[in-house]
């Protein structure tokens, strides 16, 4: 009995480690982030390490919004339009396509079914150059609906709802139907409002997502106005210039969205993926 006590406290002792060794190398790029934020660029460089700044420059965050060349401001709020506008928009078109994916029995459903999957193994190099051509002759060019359009669809999350729906129990939709319900009937008032967890957790990765898109918003939006919050600060850090204190700064700042959608949204993150039909 002794040594079977002394074997789960090793053993819990094991797992306790493990945890805070994860934990800290996960917490690690956060605090180096928050401590070059609060020095100055001297400090950053300096070979003599100091675990955190004698005098705090807290001058560097304001130093964002002051500069009228960089337009911070601008750039947080082109950030979240975008990701506000394509996180619920393209996580409602994958539900209502996976849907229909998985109920509505159509002919060729397992052709367009087989079309989609066939987007994910194209590189996103290979369409990058035609999209930017379409949306250029659509006018797009320095405007945000040129940002958020290409990004609403998503195969990736139309794969995941197919496979959510296809387990969802078909009792409760034949009940719809007998009330007179079609298929939009039973979709809007029984199936999407049964998938708030899938719903949650993929509109929470679609805006972090599309939070950190850099490329596309580079190429589409030229103009400074045009410009979202990782292209902002880009410019901190160019064969030019290097200003450090203004990255880890503007770094800090833009994080902040993303921390607080995931503290928000984990756990529906956690169960979304569990009930997408996901094997591991």
């Amino acid at each position: 009995m002794t040594a079977s006590r002394l074997s789960g406290a090793l053993c819990l002792c094991a797992r306790g480690l493990l945890v805070g060794l994860l934990t800290t190398a996960f917490l690690t790029p956060f605090y180096l982030m928050l401590r070059g934020s609060l020095m100055d660029a001297r400090g950053i460089t300096s070979p003599h390490w100091t675990w955190w700044p004698s005098t705090m420059h807290f001058e560097n965050f304001s130093a964002l919004f002051d500069d009228p060349t960089l337009s911070m401001g601008r750039a947080l709020a082109n950030s979240t339009v975008i990701a506000l506008i394509t996180a619920p928009v393209s996580t409602l078109l994958a539900s209502a396509a996976g849907y229909a994916f998985a109920r509505i029995p159509v002919r060729g459903r397992g052709v367009l079914l087989g079309l989609v999957v066939a987007t994910l193994m194209i590189p996103g190099s290979v369409t990058f150059v035609p999209t930017f051509v379409v949306v250029g002759s659509l006018g797009g060019v320095n405007t945000l609906w040129g940002i958020i359009v290409p990004g609403l669809f998503n195969p990736f999350a139309v794969l995941l709802f197919r496979n959510f729906y296809l387990q969802f129990p078909a009792e409760i939709e034949e009940a719809g139907r007998l009330d007179g319900l079609g298929w939009f009937g039973l979709y809007r008032r029984i199936a999407l409002p049964n998938s708030g967890a899938m719903l949650a957790s993929l509109g929470a990765l679609s805006f972090i997502d599309s939070w950190n898109s850099f490329l596309w918003p580079l190429v589409i939006g030229q103009d400074p106005s045009a410009w979202t919050a990782q292209i902002a600060l880009s410019t901190f850090l160019t064969s030019q210039t290097i200003n450090l204190p203004g990255l880890f700064a503007g770094a800090v700042v833009t994080i902040v969205p993303l921390v607080v959608m995931f503290l928000v949204a984990q756990r529906y993150i956690v169960a979304g993926i569990a009930t997408s039909g996901l094997k591991g």
